[in-house]
């Protein structure tokens, strides 16, 4: 009988000790082409993007630093930073950015709260509370314009259901169209109407995220349904509801189609520029006025005036976020 020793290789000998690979492609040269690959799938959506968004933001703000004209779009005289100076030294430009203020807070803070409460209602185990979570997005749905002229009936200062109700309830009419802060609760009430259902949905899916457990525990504690929305809802609901606050300061700064459709179609914001808001400007400073570096300017002075409240509002969030923790 014969015995075999079987010995182990040396340390310096590494060929003995790695396996040998099969012949074919290896493993990094596979990842690198699937790579490649991925970015020809995604390569389209870059090319539209680039097309339709970076050329028209990166003339825009080549445009700003010119005179142009509508009618002599081909012919630009460069004015660099005077169209920014014409701008912040604007009474028009000041005017309608307060009005943009005041109708942003207007109709967002009512309507994020209100939206808040209707998905926590929404929440709890109701009858019927399908029907009610796609009801409540048919605002949403409904077309900008058919909603502006039904709101416009509404608050008619001659035959208007509102002004209907206080002439029954013994109080003076009022001027919702001509008077400035009648003017701008109509137009944020419409802001309201058609994105509250829109918001109560995404509050109502991060609420869907909570653990009900935690209810369940703090109701064995003793405590009430005002200490587990404090204590539980809010803190559950935190990133939810900073989305939708960066959100709605997105669409309250861009307000356009609500107040021009309120005056018939015309971006004057009113007979005295009530509620002319920064996307009125812009239009009828490029459109009626014809100068479209004025309104180039303003469209880059609204983006610079959106980043700020969006990293305000971060700030803000961030803050908190560290003195709960």
């Amino acid at each position: 009988m014969t015995s075999t020793l079987i010995t182990e290789p040396a340390a310096g000998d590494i060929s003995r000790r790695r396996p040998r690979r099969t012949p074919g492609t290896a493993p990094k040269e596979r990842r690198s082409a699937g790579s490649r690959i991925a970015y020809v799938y995604i390569l389209p959506f870059f090319l539209v993007f680039a097309a339709f968004s970076v050329y028209p933001w990166l003339d825009t703000a080549w445009i700003s630093l010119h005179n142009v004209r509508l009618s002599t779009y081909d012919q630009r005289e460069w004015v660099g930073l005077a169209n920014y100076k014409d701008l912040l030294t604007n009474h028009f430009f000041w005017n309608a950015f307060r009005n943009t203020l005041t109708i942003g807070v207007i109709s967002a803070v009512p309507q994020l709260a209100i939206a808040l409460g209707i998905a926590h209602l929404l929440n709890h185990k109701l009858r019927g509370r399908t029907f009610f979570r796609v009801a409540i997005l048919m605002p949403y749905a409904t077309s900008l314009a058919a909603a502006t002229v039904i709101f416009l009936e509404l608050y008619s200062p001659q035959y208007g259901l509102i002004n209907w109700f206080l002439d029954l309830a013994h109080l003076p009419k009022v001027d919702w169209q001509n008077s400035k802060w009648p003017a701008q609760f109509a137009i944020a009430s419409i802001v309201m109407w058609r994105w509250t259902g829109y918001n109560a949905l995404i509050f109502l899916a991060g609420l869907q995220a909570v653990d009900q457990e935690l209810y369940a525990a703090a109701s064995v504690d003793g405590a009430g349904k005002w200490g587990q929305f404090r204590h539980i809802t809010l803190p559950g609901l935190r990133p939810t509801i900073i989305f939708a606050i960066v959100v709605s300061t997105i669409g309250s700064a861009q307000l356009f189609g609500e107040p021009l459709l309120y005056h018939g179609g015309l971006p004057d914001g009113g007979s005295a520029g009530q509620y002319q808001t920064l996307g009125l400007l812009m239009y009828q400073q490029g459109w009626a006025n014809d100068r479209l570096g004025l309104a180039s300017a303003t469209a880059w002075s609204m983006f610079v005036i959106i980043l700020a409240a969006v990293v305000v509002n971060l700030v803000i969030s961030r803050r908190r976020d560290r003195k709960a923790a």
